[in-house]
């Protein structure tokens, strides 16, 4: 049939059927390829780098070159500085803050909190930012005693090499947006250092995409006696702190309570993992953090940002925050054999695929809205994204945990699901590139008629 075409218009059904194809496609290449590059090695060397530092307690030594947290994060600064040399892509700068006694109990003297910072610039989007973070400090069981050895191989040693071999593998590509590694301070003593960075990023106008927080990724057997290597979980609060009094009053008649930006974050993480990674077993915990407590992303939620913790699903606590010890035959502490660098890979790979296709992906949709109040089918429109090849519209029972159902549509900013009752489902838009990655899907925040 095409033989009796004339060329143009053979060349225009050619680039059209490509540029469909890429657009439908479900997996780019690359992302495949970053999963092959992640080593476990790699992973394995840099935690037992740290763990030789002896103690990494916020408030230890910061004139040795061998000992205490001065020395881990110049190491792992000049970790950062090496993969910068190599690629040319990227910026590696301290971000630093003053606390004293009076910010809180368990600071037991004055001191900078000192956060490493290494930034992969996009390059279309270079002030959007994900954000990939592990914490430089540990302790014993007295966060107090900044003097006493305190290896933190899994909390969070872990967390830490993990972003440094995403920064190793990730720097090797291009990215649209801005990726940012980084090894937060001072989390044991209140969550200081994601306190001092979210501020800065605020200040320096950062659109932040979300941070993934990783606290211990390198843990499988659980004080509980399960032992899994392909179970973890993905933490995120339901809604921003910062919402108004009047869009917690919209909720009451619209829904919501569990579609905020942090938690279209982790939705984002758990289908990517499904996606590439059929092997493991995401969790979403509908909820900031482990019971009553919190991690390093919290303090860019407290900002209005969108952040998730990531970490291991079954914890051993005979392992954390302890002195080193063996007590009626059992062993306390936070020792690199209580580490299995395979899993750290494998939770090191999800944030690196997961950071990777938030980069390549276009921004999401602004200003999304619903309209379909007693009517038979539900309509949506959007605010259009530059040089999008299209939108992707979501939908899902109201009491399902993901998005169950998707239409892609083409350039338009505006579309209505025939025989789609508004009243049944909640809905999104998400947008998606020329290269078929999405954005972060968005929840109607009003509506029309």
């Amino acid at each position: 049939m095409f033989k009796k075409l004339p060329l143009n218009l053979l060349i225009f059904a050619a680039l059209l059927f490509s540029k469909e194809t890429i657009v439908a496609q479900e997996t780019d290449t690359k992302i495949y390829d970053i999963i092959s590059k992640i080593s476990a090695d790699s992973i394995e060397a840099d935690i037992r780098k740290l763990v030789s530092f002896g103690t990494r307690n916020t408030f230890s030594d910061t004139v040795s070159d061998k000992r205490g947290i001065g020395a881990a994060r110049r190491w792992i600064k000049s970790e950062f500085d090496n993969i910068a040399s190599q690629c040319g892509c990227m910026d590696v700068f301290y971000q630093k803050d003053f606390v004293t006694k009076e910010d809180g109990s368990r600071i037991p003297k004055d001191a900078w909190v000192v956060n490493v910072v290494a930034i992969q610039k996009g390059t279309k989007y270079p002030n959007r930012y994900i954000i990939m973070s592990g914490d430089i400090d540990s302790r014993a069981s007295n966060t107090m005693n900044f003097k006493i050895d305190a290896p933190g191989a899994n909390d969070n040693a872990s967390g830490m090499a993990g972003t440094m071999e995403a920064a190793r593998v990730l720097s090797q590509y291009e990215f649209e947006s801005s990726i940012v590694y980084v090894g937060l301070s001072g989390e044991e003593q209140g969550l200081f250092g994601g306190k001092g960075l979210a501020e800065y990023a605020k200040k320096n106008n950062w659109d932040i995409i979300g941070i993934l927080n990783n606290d211990m990724i390198g843990n499988i057997e659980g004080v509980d006696g399960v032992i899994s290597n392909r179970d973890f979980r993905i933490f995120s609060e339901p809604v921003p702190p910062t919402e108004t009094e009047n869009e917690r009053n919209m909720r009451r008649f619209y829904g919501g309570e569990v579609d905020g930006i942090s938690r279209q974050l982790a939705r984002y993480i758990h289908k990517t993992t499904e996606i590439y990674m059929p092997e493991m077993n995401p969790m979403m915990i509908y909820r900031l953090d482990r019971f009553g407590r919190g991690g390093h992303h919290r303090p860019f939620n407290d900002l209005g940002f969108a952040g998730v913790r990531i970490m291991e699903a079954h914890e051993n606590y005979n392992r954390q925050h302890q002195d080193i010890r063996t007590e009626n035959g059992i062993e306390y502490g936070d020792v690199i054999e209580g580490v299995n660098f395979d899993y750290a890979k494998k939770l090191t790979t999800v944030n690196a695929i997961n950071l990777a296709s938030l980069a390549w992906a276009p921004p999401a949709p602004a200003k999304v809205e619903i309209g379909g109040i007693v009517e038979a089918d539900t309509k949506l429109r959007w605010e259009a994204v530059k040089d999008a090849a299209g939108y992707k519209i979501y939908w899902r029972d109201t009491t399902a945990p993901q998005w169950q159902h998707s239409r892609f549509v083409k350039e338009v900013t505006e579309f209505t699901l025939d025989g789609i009752v508004i009243d049944n489902f909640f809905f999104g838009v998400s947008t998606v590139g020329k290269n078929g990655h999405e954005s972060v899907v968005v929840f109607p925040s009003g509506t029309f008629r």
